[in-house]
């Protein structure tokens, strides 16, 4: 006997047809197989061309992830005219939910491709917001749907992982030092895509001096210190409006009451 060759026709990319698959095969020992994706099968124009590819269907088997009814009724006319054994994997399953809901499937080619794009999309912004945290490579601001900037501990990095988690933005964001010099590329970009975050002086002198007794730094450390905290603000507020940038003061939010004011200021900046 040939080698057993399934044909898999998905209006996908025949993924998950390909799981099932392999899932049922497991329980039978067969050791040598084809398996041969037939994707975006949308239309029956569509399916015409690919069932016109397949010039043997000797020990063949169809299967297909199909939504649309009349391509769905050609490919059961095709195997029925050609006696060749299918399964039909989401008709069953759509015709069960359709009695257990009573509603009627959409029948809408790519539909969980969307959903998919979307956690994908969420992904691709999460790591975006990982690899570029806290300005690790400039040259990405063009790159990014949002740019955050700020001194230290005003909730820069867990506000561009929120948003990304959240709404799928590619966030980036630049820290604000007095001794270093802001990169060029943040003075090119639109400056609809800038934020600026800060805080109150009370709240940073708070956060940092529990952030030095954390990692062990002695108890006078500049860095929580309020002289070199005033000078910072100054700093970044004379930035800020060089910038032209809306400011957020984070000091009374959560991070979820920051993001959603974000999102309403990128909303008037017609920026989603």
């Amino acid at each position: 006997m040939n080698k057993l060759t399934v044909h898999i026709f998905s209006d996908s990319f025949g993924e998950s047809g390909e799981q099932v698959l392999r899932c049922a095969l497991s329980q039978f020992d067969i050791e040598k197989y084809n398996i041969v994706r037939h994707i975006k099968v949308s239309s029956v124009e569509i399916l015409e061309k690919e069932l016109k590819k397949i010039r043997d269907y000797s020990n063949s088997f169809f299967l297909f992830t199909l939504v649309n009814v009349d391509v769905v009724k050609r490919m059961k006319e095709f195997c029925a005219e050609n006696k060749i054994n299918y399964s039909d994997l989401l008709s069953p399953l759509l015709s069960a939910l359709q009695q257990q809901t009573g509603e009627e499937p959409k029948r809408r080619s790519g539909a969980y491709r969307v959903m998919d794009d979307k956690y994908f999309g969420r992904i691709e912004a999460i790591e975006f917001a990982v690899k570029y945290d806290d300005g690790k490579d400039q040259h990405m601001l063009h790159e990014a749907d949002l740019v955050l900037v700020g001194i230290s501990r005003t909730s820069k990095t867990p506000l561009s992982i929120y948003i990304a988690n959240k709404m799928y933005l590619k966030v980036l964001n630049i820290p604000l030092v007095p001794e270093v010099e802001p990169p060029k590329e943040l003075f090119e970009i639109p400056k609809k895509k800038i934020i600026g975050l800060t805080n109150s002086i009370e709240m940073l002198n708070k956060i940092r001096t529990e952030r030095v007794r954390c990692i062990g730094l002695r108890n006078g450390s500049n860095y929580s210190s309020l002289s070199r905290i005033i000078e910072e603000l100054n700093y970044a507020e004379k930035i800020m409006k060089k910038l032209g940038c809306p400011i957020i003061d984070v000091s009374q939010k959560a991070i979820e009451e920051t993001a959603q004011v974000i999102l309403e200021i990128m909303k008037e900046q017609e920026l989603l």
